[in-house]
C-alpha cells in the first residue's frame, strides 16, 4: 500500500512537470522525454483495483421511471383502484417469492419463464410469475372458501423483453379475484363489467374483449381427433392466431407437434370464427360440438354469460372468438382477453387488435391442487396489464405535449420581503398540521419573482405571500398563479379559505 502511495506521488509530481514544461512553451522534445517518463510511472502503477467501473444501466427488461411517470402511473393505479374498491373487493399481500414447488407445472410451456433463487437455508425458491398462484396458495393455506380481493404488486418472468411494446421482466400486475361456490356466469359476468368499466375510464381508444371457454377448446380439439396428450401444447399454439397467421400455426401444430394435417384443418375450421351470442346458438346446433359434454357445458355457460354481460350494457364490447386460448394451465372454463383496436384503414374493414391490456378467466381446480384433501375452490378473476396501459397514456401525453404535475403541492408559502424565514416556516408548519400540502422556497430571502416562476413551472395554483404590512394587518395575500388575482386573507381564516379552493381532486395534467 505504502509502494503504491509513493508511485501515485511521484506520478502525480511527473504530471505537473509536464504542465509546467507545456506552459512554459518547452521544446517538443524536451516535453516529450517527460511524458515518457510519466507514462513509465503510471505503466508501474497499473489500474486501481479498488476503484471498480460500474456500468450504469438497469438490468435487461426493468427500467427506472421518472416523477413525469410516477405521476401517470398513480393516475392509472387509482382509477382501477377505485373500481375494484367499488366492487366490494378487499386488498391482500403476498412475498415476492414462493416455494419453487408452488409455482412448479401450473404454468404450462410458461414454466420455463420461472427466475429460480438460489438455494437459502435449505428452501428452494423463484420468484413469483402471476399473482393468481400465489393467491390459490393462500386460500388453501388459510382455508378460505369464498373471498373477493384484488392485489397490486410486481411479478418477475425470464421472458425476451420488448420495452417499447410494454413487456418487461419485472412489471407490475393489478388482479381483481372472486373466490367461492356461487351460481354459475354471475361473478364471472362481473369480472368482464369491471375491465370494461376500467378500460372505459381510462380513456385509451376502442376495445374488444373476446371470450372463449377451455371446455370449448377441449371438446372441439376432441371431436378433431387431437390426442389427450397434445390438447396444452396445441392450445398454445391456438392462442397464436391474434399475432401470425392461421397457416403458420396449421406448420407449427403439423411440423414442430406432430399433429395430423387433417385434424389440423379440422380445428380451423373452428378456431377462425368469432361473434356474438348467434355463433354460441349456431354451435349449440353443431352435431359433433354438442355431443361433447364438456363443449355443451361451456356453450350453455357462454349463452347465460352473454344474458348477464347485456343486462350489465357491456355486451357489444364482447366478441366470442374460438381462437382464444390462453396459455396457462389452470384455466377451466370462461377465458377472455381485452384488445385494443386500431382504426380500419378503409371503410368497411374489420378494426385491428394492436395489443392485449387485460386477460383473466375462471380456475376452478387451482385452489385444490394445493389443498391437502384436494378440497376445491371455484375462482374467477381478471388482470389488466398496466404496463402497457402505462406506454399508451405516456406516448399519448408526449403527442400531445400535456404538461404532467409530479407533486400535488396546493400552495406555496412565499413572502414579499428580506428577513421573514421565520414567518414563512411558522405559517408553512400550521397549514402542513392542517393537512394541507404546502411548500416554501429553501432560501433565507428568496425574490418575489423567483418563487412565483417556482409555482408555474411545478404547476402549484396558489401562492400565500406574506409582507411587512401584511403581518401588520394580520393577513396573508392569497394569489391565483393562473390568473394572477390575489386577495387579502385573515390569518386564522387561511386554512379554511385554502381547503375550500383546493377541494378539487388532483390531476396529472
Amino acid at each position: 500500500m505504502a509502494e503504491r502511495a509513493t508511485l501515485e506521488e511521484l506520478v502525480r509530481l511527473q504530471g505537473e512537470r509536464v504542465r509546467g514544461l507545456k506552459q512554459q512553451k518547452a521544446s517538443s522534445e524536451q516535453i516529450e522525454e517527460e511524458v515518457s517518463k510519466l507514462l513509465e510511472l503510471k505503466a508501474q502503477l497499473g489500474p486501481d483495483e479498488s476503484k471498480q467501473k460500474f456500468v450504469l444501466k438497469t438490468p435487461k427488461g426493468t427500467r427506472d421511471y421518472s416523477p413525469r411517470q410516477m405521476a401517470v402511473r398513480e393516475k392509472v393505479f387509482d382509477v382501477i383502484i377505485r373500481c375494484f374498491k367499488r366492487h366490494g373487493a378487499e386488498v391482500i399481500d403476498t412475498p415476492v417469492f414462493e416455494l419453487k414447488e408452488t409455482l412448479t407445472g401450473k404454468y404450462g410451456e410458461d414454466s420455463k419463464l420461472i427466475y429460480d433463487l438460489k438455494d437459502q437455508g435449505g428452501e428452494l425458491l423463484s420468484l413469483r410469475y402471476d399473482l393468481t398462484v400465489p393467491f390459490a396458495r393462500y386460500l388453501a393455506m388459510n382455508k378460505l372458501t369464498n373471498i373477493k380481493r384484488y392485489h397490486i404488486a410486481k411479478v418477475y418472468r425470464r421472458d425476451n423483453p420488448a420495452m417499447t411494446r410494454g413487456r418487461y421482466r419485472e412489471f407490475y400486475q393489478c388482479d381483481f379475484d372472486i373466490a367461492g361456490q356461487f351460481d354459475p356466469m354471475i361473478p364471472d359476468a362481473e369480472c368482464l363489467k369491471i375491465m370494461c368499466e376500467i378500460l372505459s375510464s381510462l380513456q385509451i381508444g376502442d376495445f374488444l374483449v373476446k371470450v372463449n371457454d377451455r371446455r370449448i377448446l377441449d371438446g372441439m380439439f376432441a371431436i378433431c381427433g387431437v390426442p389427450d396428450s397434445k390438447f396444452r401444447t396445441i392450445c398454445s399454439s391456438v392462442d397464436k392466431l391474434d399475432k401470425v397467421s392461421w397457416e403458420e400455426v396449421k406448420n407449427e401444430m403439423v411440423g414442430e407437434k406432430g399433429l395430423a394435417p387433417e385434424v389440423a384443418d379440422r380445428i380451423g375450421d373452428y378456431v377462425q370464427q368469432h361473434g356474438g351470442v348467434s355463433l354460441v346458438e349456431q354451435l349449440l346446433q353443431d352435431l359433433k360440438l354438442s355431443q361433447n359434454k364438456q363443449a355443451l357445458e361451456g356453450l350453455r355457460d357462454l349463452k347465460l354469460l352473454f344474458e348477464y354481460l347485456t343486462l350489465f350494457g357491456i355486451d357489444d364490447k364482447i366478441s366470442f372468438d374460438l381462437s382464444l386460448a390462453r396459455g396457462l394451465d389452470y384455466y377451466t372454463g370462461v377465458i377472455y382477453e381485452a384488445v385494443l383496436l386500431q382504426t380500419p384503414a378503409q371503410t368497411g374493414e374489420e378494426p385491428l387488435g394492436v395489443g392485449s391490456v387485460a386477460a383473466g378467466g375462471r380456475y376452478d381446480g387451482l385452489v385444490g391442487m394445493f389443498d391437502p384433501k384436494g378440497r376445491k375452490v371455484p375462482c374467477v378473476g381478471l388482470s389488466i396489464g398496466v404496463e402497457r396501459i402505462f406506454s399508451i397514456v405516456e406516448q399519448r401525453l408526449e403527442a400531445l405535449e400535456e404538461k404532467v404535475r409530479t407533486t400535488e403541492t396546493q400552495v406555496l408559502v412565499a413572502s414579499a420581503q428580506k428577513k421573514l424565514l421565520e414567518e414563512r416556516l411558522k405559517l408553512v408548519s400550521e397549514l402542513w398540521d392542517a393537512g394541507i400540502k404546502a411548500e416554501l422556497i429553501y432560501k433565507k430571502n428568496p425574490k418575489l419573482l423567483n418563487q412565483l416562476q417556482y409555482c408555474e413551472e411545478a404547476g402549484i395554483p396558489l401562492v400565500a405571500i406574506i409582507g411587512e404590512q401584511e403581518l401588520k394587518d394580520g393577513v396573508i395575500k392569497l394569489r391565483s398563479v393562473a390568473s394572477r388575482e390575489e386577495v387579502d386573507v385573515r390569518r386564522e381564516d387561511l386554512v379554511e379559505e385554502l381547503k375550500r379552493r383546493t377541494s378539487q381532486p388532483f390531476c396529472i395534467c
